[in-house]
């Protein structure tokens, strides 16, 4: 009998460590998402599906906390530090993960050593759009108008260094035309002077802007991907412009999900899990599509090679260019 009374008296330890240590833990911090731009854009609209639905799941408080400023290393410095119990999680995404390292000389923290990939979540092209009262309605003429008027025309972004920037500085290069960028601390702050005139243009993510497209308040000019999107198929891609400069031009925003180095393995693949069948719910798939999302949760390896092939091309992109963070 003292036998039995042992082992059940250590299965049930055991049992409580487990639970005390398995992600997320409900003796421990809330689950934070940081979010390292404003509210709306598409980072945000990702982080707030996931907390909802593990709040649901695991009755355990989930927050969302945006931290947005210098293209997005605030935030990631936050995770970067912090304790790696998959408590402190991070909306990774391009500009974060693959530009800013080599756009930025100081950091604080090294974006390939101090972030653990946990898994891809979903991706959408960015989108040419003009305030309606810009007298272009295609490239072309867009190109055309920006060589008549060098510096004159601008285009504004949600910070340096993310993709939308990096579309700017690419179309530039491309098309021989000079642009003046205005960096703003996040889509909230930036798309009321685009909307007012104040800014000319922004290569913005086709989720957040299809919804001002559809409603005549932007005037969208082209897609950033090879193929039209199935989102938006009336938008065309600016690789079919006509503009030989523009024929390959491909720039797609994505959006992970990253926790501190040296989280559990155990932890990594149970978040990454739980996120692919949240991502792949048919109700969460509707919901992203109808504001041009596309849901691909993979896991970590997959995350990682696109972490290294993308950091290569945009290390060229800003060697060539020049581009430095203000």
């Amino acid at each position: 009998m003292r036998h039995i009374l042992t082992f059940i008296s250590l299965l049930f330890l055991t049992t409580a460590t487990m639970a005390e240590k398995s992600w997320p833990n409900a003796q421990s911090e809330p689950v934070r998402i940081i979010v390292t731009f404003t509210p709306g854009g598409a980072p945000d609209i990702l982080a707030r599906i996931l907390a909802e639905y593990w709040q649901k799941d695991y009755n355990n408080q989930i927050v969302v906390e945006n931290k947005p400023g210098a293209g997005g290393n605030i935030g990631t410095d936050l995770v970067a530090k912090a304790t790696p119990n998959g408590h402190s999680l991070l909306i990774g995404t391009v500009g974060t993960l693959t530009i800013n390292p080599y756009l930025y000389k100081n950091l604080n923290y090294d974006a390939h050593k101090d972030l653990e990939p946990i898994t891809f979540l979903a991706s959408t092209p960015n989108v040419l759009v003009l305030n309606k009262h810009v007298p272009a309605h295609d490239a072309k003429s867009l190109i055309a108008l920006a060589k008549s008027k060098p510096n004159q025309l601008s285009f504004s972004s949600s910070g340096i260094g993310t993709s939308i920037h990096l579309s700017g500085e690419l179309f530039q290069q491309l098309t021989k035309t000079k642009i003046k960028h205005i960096p703003y601390k996040g889509r909230a702050q930036a798309m009321p002077d685009l909307l007012g005139g104040r800014v000319d243009m922004s290569f913005d993510n086709l989720a957040s802007a299809l919804p001002l497209i559809k409603s005549g308040d932007l005037k969208a000019i082209g897609i950033t991907n090879l193929q039209r999107s199935s989102y938006a198929p009336d938008i065309p891609t600016l690789s079919e412009s006509g503009v030989p400069a523009l024929k390959n031009f491909q720039v797609t925003s994505w959006f992970s999900l990253m926790g501190p180095a040296g989280m559990r393995p155990e932890d990594v693949q149970k978040i990454a899990a739980e996120t692919k069948r949240i991502l792949n719910l048919p109700e969460v798939k509707k919901r992203l599509s109808s504001i041009g999302l596309e849901a691909n949760p993979q896991g970590p390896d997959a995350l990682n090679r696109l972490i290294q092939s993308d950091s290569k091309r945009w290390s060229k992109l800003i060697e060539e260019t020049g581009i430095k963070a203000e």
